[in-house]
């Protein structure tokens, strides 16, 4: 519930319902409900041409199925939807009841032409394996054991603390990862640090 009236509510959703839309364009539509008028519930929309709606519409998700009880009271956050003709909407609804009103503000984002681009840059930044691993068959077995030693630490590199960085050596060298061939260079590329401080870390340790 809410202490707004009907009518400051209606208002602040419009305002609402607008800035959406202008501020995400075309491909956004966002419309209000009269959830308590469920055959013309919609009372206000932006950008209808998205989901083919338009004001005085009956209740509906998406244009396409009737809503049910539990949608009524529930709110849905960045859901897949689907329009009538197969394009692909980001879905969300969000409630606001108030003394006499209960309306539901709506909000469906058309990223159709945007999943085709995801296509194609998912396939144009796909690669194998790391041309060092392919040069240097021994590489695949020091990364693994990084990978292993950073995932006990349970932080990624950028985050690590320089206590995290000694933890790492420990583990590190417990594995036996500097006895490999450039093993302490490596080792300092991928923690940001430099040579010397392994060095000098490790006859701390001796």
């Amino acid at each position: 519930m809410t202490d707004l009236n009907k009518e400051e509510a209606l208002e602040f959703l419009n305002r609402v319902s607008a800035g959406i839309a202008c501020m995400f364009g075309n491909s956004c539509e966002t419309l209000i409900h009269d959830m308590v008028n469920k055959k013309s519930s919609i009372i206000s929309i932006h950008h209808g041409e998205v989901t083919k709606r338009k004001v005085g519409d009956s209740l509906s998700i998406l244009g396409v199925k009737e809503v049910d009880e539990f949608f009524e009271g529930k709110d849905t956050v960045n859901c897949l939807g689907k329009t009538t003709d197969g394009r692909l909407l980001k879905s969300s609804t969000f409630h606001l009841r108030g003394e006499g009103y209960h309306y539901a503000f709506g909000i469906n984002y058309d990223y159709t032409h945007l999943s085709l681009a995801k296509a194609a840059l998912e396939e144009l930044t796909a690669v194998g394996q790391p041309i060092e691993d392919e040069l240097y068959p021994s590489g695949n077995l020091l990364q693994d054991i990084f990978d292993e030693c950073l995932k006990i630490v349970g932080k990624p590199v950028a985050l690590l603390t320089k206590e995290d960085r000694m933890k790492m050596i420990d583990l590190l060298t417990e594995r036996g990862a500097f006895n490999f061939a450039k093993g302490i260079p490596n080792i300092a590329e991928k923690l940001n640090i430099s040579r010397y401080t392994i060095y000098k870390y490790l006859r701390e340790r001796s």
